[in-house]
């Protein structure tokens, strides 16, 4: 059997730490190591999960009595107490350290990356998750955007106030579960705890069932959800709006609603991270004469200065122009390709002008071209 690391060292602080170090360093390590910053690393969900057993065991003064004392045998085989067994699901730790992820458990906040969370769940289960797609403009994204959207879930039944009972009625113990809301069903050699098929688990039944709702205390419902996307978002992050979701049963609380983010393709900008790319077009005599010119940002347009002799290809950089930095300072960069426009079609003129140019470079030879050197190299 492998052997637990020590929870000192897994949260990276000193055995004399005060409860305030503890916490901070559970909540850099938790952050860093979030399922919803790393998706699909498994190395990162297990030192998250690693952080979240240390952090449930130090951040009790008693547990971490135990813990000093007798080490990780103060959980194993009933001895100390309960506590440091790990978690069996990344929603047991969202939801026994919710205030970790910035605060309480109400309103629509960003339970993942950008705060929100949820207490620990007691009395009735909370609702099911919902998931929806919304696809942003980068001109959206650039300065955060309130979106209004429409989601059927189920709501509490308005006349039985979510209970299911008719009138006002009280549930009652169920007798099949004896209130316990499992029952044990044996296979073989082994008995296995399953839901009670009467009370699907919740130890009560309605006597009195609501006549609207049938007595399971929930109405599916259409109904508006204003949901905040912060400046800075990218193509295929989720984020995840607190509270929500659908109602829970008997008088349940939310569950949550999860935003999968989706990026349009724009006409004139493609991104990279927080950078911009574009590719602005010029004729000959301007890359090599210079000029000044308008060209299009985000935020409207702004003014370059195209340098004498400027070889097609060449990248300039509008510092400040590109997109905000998710939960930082400042922005990032336009990054401005130039390349020449080759017309299509010529008046006399400019073909005249255009071959008296080609006679003169001839003619003054000196300067090689790109071309010649090429040739010369491999020659």
């Amino acid at each position: 059997m492998t052997s637990k690391a020590d929870y000192y060292e897994v949260l990276g602080v000193s055995k004399d730490a005060d409860g305030k170090a503890i916490k901070s360093a559970y909540r850099q390590l938790a952050m860093k190591y979030h399922p919803d910053r790393n998706q699909g690393d498994d190395s990162a969900e297990a030192k998250f999960k690693e952080a979240a057993e240390a952090y449930e065991v130090l951040g009790d003064a008693k547990k971490r009595a135990q813990y000093d004392r007798f080490g990780h045998k103060a959980f194993s085989g009933g001895g100390g107490g309960g506590g440091g067994d790990g978690f069996s699901s990344m929603e047991d730790i969202f939801s026994a350290f919710g205030d970790i992820f910035g605060g309480g458990g109400g309103g629509g906040g960003f339970g993942d990356i950008f705060g929100g969370g949820r207490s620990r769940q007691r009395g009735p289960a909370r609702g099911r998750d919902l998931r929806v797609s919304l696809e942003l403009t980068l001109e959206e994204i650039d300065t955060g955007v309130e979106r209004r959207i429409e989601v059927n879930r189920n709501e509490h039944c308005g006349k039985c106030k979510g209970t299911g009972g008719k009138d006002g009625s009280k549930p009652i113990s169920c007798v099949t579960c004896g209130g316990r809301g499992q029952v044990m069903r044996r296979q073989g050699f082994f008995s296995m705890a399953a839901p009670c098929p009467d009370c699907q688990g919740s130890g009560e039944v309605q006597k009195n069932p609501c006549g609207d709702c049938s007595g399971k205390g929930l109405k599916p419902k259409k109904t508006e959800v204003k949901i905040e996307i912060p400046a800075g978002v990218e193509d295929g992050m989720r984020l995840r709006v607190t509270d929500e979701g659908e109602a829970g049963p008997k008088g349940g609380g939310r569950g949550d609603l999860y935003v999968d983010i989706h990026e349009a393709e724009h006409n004139i900008f493609q991104r990279s991270g927080p950078d911009v790319i574009t590719e602005v077009p010029f004729s000959f005599g301007q890359l090599t004469l210079g000029t000044k010119v308008e060209i299009p940002t985000l935020r409207g347009r702004g003014e370059m200065t195209i340098p004498k002799g400027t070889q097609t290809g060449k990248v300039f950089r509008l510092r400040g122009q590109g997109l905000p930095h998710l939960q930082g300072a400042g922005k990032g960069d336009q990054l401005v390709r130039v390349y020449v426009d080759i017309p299509m079609k010529l008046t006399d003129r400019q073909e005249v002008l255009l071959r008296e140019f080609e006679n003169i470079e001839t003619e003054k030879g000196g300067e090689k071209t790109f071309f010649e050197r090429l040739i010369e190299k491999f020659s």
